[in-house]
């Protein structure tokens, strides 16, 4: 399981901290406002559908996802977010793309250079390490809890684009036009997976060890508790022990 991915599974458990400080659901919000913009049904809006989903995972009222749309849409009058993408390297080159809606733009870009700066990394230019990433629907399942014949099977029947099994782990990157009917064919097999999302998978990855590895943790998770990222996407890669060491409490 590569650095990253791992990063994804520890990032979602403590997405339960989050929401105990209302970080989470003011990200949820915001991802649900902007993606309103495109459209007010989530069976046609993909985005809006995902992050209502995500929104439910979390408990989120139903009325506050409502609301939230509807500033979205317009209906209601709230604050005018934008979407923004930074870019920039990590310790030992490692490439970092980060998603962000902001209401301020120029406040933002400079939080984050200072996060990218005292974590041994820079922000770089638009387009400096976009083309790294390809975006992809990503599913891993902990080898424990699952058939691992079922869900080969089940991946015959939609366009998988990689599969990999370690140890631990069944990861499959598929179509991003695939998602929604590869997770409603684990559902009605109910083949439990450990994490479903749409993400940015690199076509490369970059070692990591000691203080650099440190440091590339450390960059995530404060780019992650920042209000106004809603994703970070990075191609480095740590040994699932140093990982552990790291991140243990």
């Amino acid at each position: 399981m590569s650095g990253h991915s791992k990063w994804s599974t520890i990032k979602r458990k403590k997405g339960k901290a989050d929401a105990e400080r209302g970080r989470l659901f003011g990200k949820i919000i915001r991802s649900i406002s902007v993606a309103a913009r495109h459209g007010s049904d989530p069976e046609t809006n993909a985005d809006l559908r995902n992050a209502i989903q995500l929104a439910r995972e979390n408990n989120m009222p139903n009325e506050n996802i409502e609301r939230a749309i509807k500033k979205g849409t317009g209906e209601l009058d709230g604050v005018s977010y934008e979407e923004v993408i930074y870019e920039g390297y990590g310790p030992g080159g490692v490439a970092v793309l980060a998603e962000v809606v902001t209401d301020n733009r120029n406040r933002t870009v400079s939080e984050i250079r200072r996060i990218f700066s005292k974590n041994g990394g820079n922000l770089g230019s638009t387009g400096c390490v976009a083309w790294i990433f390809t975006k992809m629907a990503y599913f891993s399942f902990d080898r424990d809890k699952v058939n691992q014949d079922k869900i080969l099977d089940l991946a015959l029947e939609v366009e998988v684009d990689d599969i990999e099994i370690d140890e631990k782990n069944i990861e499959v990157t598929l179509a991003t036009s695939e998602f929604e009917k590869f997770k409603k064919l684990l559902e009605e097999n109910q083949v439990e997976y450990s994490l479903a999302e749409i993400t940015m998978v690199p076509q490369s990855t970059v070692e990591l060890d000691g203080k650099k590895a440190e440091q590339m943790l450390n960059l995530m998770e404060q780019l992650e508790e920042h209000d106004d990222v809603q994703n970070v996407y990075a191609n480095f890669n740590i040994d699932d022990k140093i990982m552990e060491e790291l991140t243990a409490g």
